[in-house]
């Protein structure tokens, strides 16, 4: 076929066509010898197409050569290599670019809290379970922070589950302060967080310095788009009407051998039932230590499932509203970290 109705059915222009071609990655199947003109076949559409794709990648012509001629597993790994390579320079980029402006500006840093290390990462990766990726919601993917003399609380929110730990700085600051951390940049400085034995969180007026000894800082950008009102949400939620305490981990297990997305959860005044459906009589019976009303509520599996996961220590404790409303998941020895998950209505389809 012509190069023009090649170029057509592929993507790809003449220039690249010829470019390509003298680059030896796609050479014509035949050219005129008189006038020059070149032509393809339909066998090579395959191999012009996937050769775009992998150059909308930005991936150098030598590896793109490498790609086309091996066998899938060897392809696969070396694209593999290509986009880890690619997301990690570009979260170096990132990380250079919110650093030089915050040098860009006069205004000092504001010592806000000194956290351990190991206790504020694990806090991160807890509370974050609760956010997730929105297209111009950024802020569901984000962090709110709030710090206080006492304490600094970390919440996020997706809008079905809510997730808030308080931890108890390792020294006091006068500061009082409250923000919109960037969700993506804190989860980058998880690893280096870590590996801290102490932490220190410094605002400016555009992002969040966390500054350890020996090791790179860190600055996570902060975002401008409004925060959900949280403490409002929290604040008009009725009392629970029904208490469950139980092992976590028999819960998990349940959950994990679960073999639908939904899951529903009904107490009574012996135990907990795990069940497929709601209508299902007994399901996989659990011990657990009940108050208050009979109770059945159902959940999304990737809703609940989390929120028992990250609670703190060997128990947890469900406090439940109703079948419609949130439910509090927490440890039932410690407070400091809570999650709200939100229950499916039973009318709601699957």
């Amino acid at each position: 076929m012509p190069i023009g109705v090649f170029a057509r059915r592929t993507g790809l222009t003449a220039s690249a066509l010829r470019f390509y071609a003298d680059s030896g990655l796609l050479p014509p199947a035949e050219v005129d010898p008189v006038s020059g003109y070149r032509y393809y076949g339909a066998g090579q559409v395959e191999r012009a197409v996937a050769l775009r794709q992998l150059r909308e990648m930005a991936m150098p012509l030598t590896a793109v050569g490498a790609v086309l001629d091996a066998e899938f597993d060897e392809a696969s790994r070396l694209i593999d290599e290509h986009v880890a390579k690619v997301l990690e320079d570009a979260a170096a980029v990132r990380q250079r670019a919110a650093s030089l402006k915050a040098t860009l500006t006069d205004a000092p840093c504001v010592l806000i809290a000194v956290l351990k290390g190991p206790v504020l990462a694990d806090a991160i990766e807890q509370v974050m379970t609760a956010t997730a990726r929105e297209p111009g919601m950024p802020v569901l993917g984000a962090l709110r922070v709030e710090a206080t003399r006492e304490a600094v609380t970390l919440t996020a929110t997706d809008r079905y589950r809510l997730a808030t730990r308080t931890l108890v700085p390792a020294e006091a600051t006068a500061a009082t302060w409250a923000a919109t951390v960037d969700g993506d940049e804190l989860r980058a400085a998880v690893a280096e967080i870590r590996r801290s034995a102490l932490v220190r969180a410094e605002a400016t007026p555009h992002g969040l310095w966390l500054r350890t000894a020996g090791r790179e800082d860190r600055h996570c950008r902060l975002l401008a788009q409004e925060f959900p009102d949280h403490r409002l949400m929290l604040a008009s939620l009725p009392e629970a009407t029904t208490r469950v305490t139980l092992s976590k981990d028999p819960l998990l297990r349940a959950l994990e051998e679960h073999p639908g997305e939904r899951i529903t959860l009904r107490v009574t005044p012996h135990g907990l039932h795990v069940l497929a459906t709601e209508a299902e009589p007994c399901g996989v019976p659990l011990t657990a230590t009940t108050a208050g009303q009979d109770l059945q509520v159902s959940f999304e599996l990737t809703t609940l499932y989390p929120a028992v996961s990250t609670a703190v220590g060997p128990e947890v404790m469900l406090d439940l509203r109703g079948p419609d409303l949130p439910v509090t998941i927490r440890s039932a020895d410690r407070g400091d970290l809570t999650t709200l998950a939100m229950p499916v209505k039973p009318d709601h389809p699957a």
